[in-house]
């Protein structure tokens, strides 16, 4: 039941309410918002009954005078007369069976509905830009910690360790395709989303840039070879897949009583073709790469070529950079 009150008997009786308990108070003892409250305050609704009745007794305020009380569903009959006369206007006809219905919906996608513009549907479009050293490091970045599915991209990242890298992925894909990044945090694990819902950027990425739809182990992704065949390119690309797959350690071992301390790159990968075009990138440009005993990881031990790696090739990625200097 709803109670309707005049507005000067209203703001009288919500005054003394007020006077007595807070907006939070009252939203507690009727199990409602505090903007419903102060809905109430200003007018804007009618109030329930039985909220009325718990706010009199819980303040001991007398139950306003002069009120008019309604069924909850006092407004359909009226609502549904004028909803009718309103159909009744336009189509000279009310209601209708399904069947009719669907009929003149069919008549009129034939005639003219399938040949209008649907902002819903349609693609939204991106920027396609032409090959480059920034699309390049792109494509490492997806190959590292990247995924595609049907209509979605999306790239993961530590939650806290790759803040700093995450907003310049933002950057870059916003630079390269002029998109909105979507950033999902997830609660329960260390682990940050970067998305971008675009059909025609899926389509650009796998059409154009040479990458995969689904899980890139099972289908043993490796550089496309617009990249590999430019080493401008394959540079570039090689930052982005060691600025996520990568990765900057110390190695300590030590010799007659002495400690030793050595900085190391590492790439682990699953897929070989990736694994080994990475160590062939790493011999183009003057480094000698070492596979590890189980195949699935490539290491940069010499301190000669990882100071040549960070010189020649360098990183985006705060976290390696600040391993590297410490």
């Amino acid at each position: 039941m709803r109670v309707f009150i005049s507005t000067k008997e209203r703001e009288k009786f919500i005054n003394k309410i007020f006077l007595k308990i807070s907006v939070k108070k009252a939203a507690d003892f009727c199990n409602l918002s505090e903007r419903t409250i102060r809905d109430w305050r200003k007018g804007k609704f009618s109030i329930s009954l039985k909220s009325l009745e718990i706010l009199c007794k819980k303040t001991k305020v007398a139950f306003p005078k002069n009120v008019e009380i309604k069924n909850d569903y006092w407004y359909v009959a009226q609502g549904s007369s004028a909803g009718g006369i309103a159909v009744f206007k336009k189509y000279g006809r009310v209601g209708g069976t399904p069947k009719y219905r669907k009929k003149k919906w069919y008549e009129w996608w034939e005639r003219e509905g399938k040949y209008k513009p649907n902002i819903i549907t349609k693609y939204k479009s991106i920027t396609k830009p032409r090959y480059s050293q920034n699309l390049a490091e792109f494509v490492g970045i997806m190959l590292g910690d990247g995924c595609i599915s049907k209509n979605q991209i999306s790239i993961t990242l530590h939650k806290y360790d790759d803040k700093d890298y995450g907003k310049f992925v933002v950057t870059l894909i916003r630079k390269l395709f002029n998109v909105y990044v979507g950033v999902y945090n997830r609660k329960k694990e260390l682990t940050t989303n970067y998305y971008i819902s675009r059909t025609k950027l899926v389509c650009f990425c796998v059409d154009n840039l040479g990458l995969k739809q689904g899980n890139k182990i099972k289908q043993q992704v490796d550089i496309p070879n617009w990249i590999k065949e430019k080493k401008l390119y394959s540079v570039a690309c090689l930052r982005g897949l060691i600025d996520t797959d990568g990765c900057i350690f110390t190695h300590r071992y030590k010799v007659n009583n002495k400690i030793y301390n050595y900085k190391k790159i590492s790439f682990t990968s699953y897929s070989k073709p990736l694994l080994y075009s990475v160590a062939y990138i790493f011999r183009d440009i003057g480094l000698k790469p070492r596979f590890t005993r189980n195949g699935k990881e490539v290491r940069i031990d010499s301190q000669k070529d990882v100071k040549k790696y960070f010189a020649d090739v360098n990183s985006h990625n705060p976290k390696h950079l600040k391993r590297y200097k410490k």
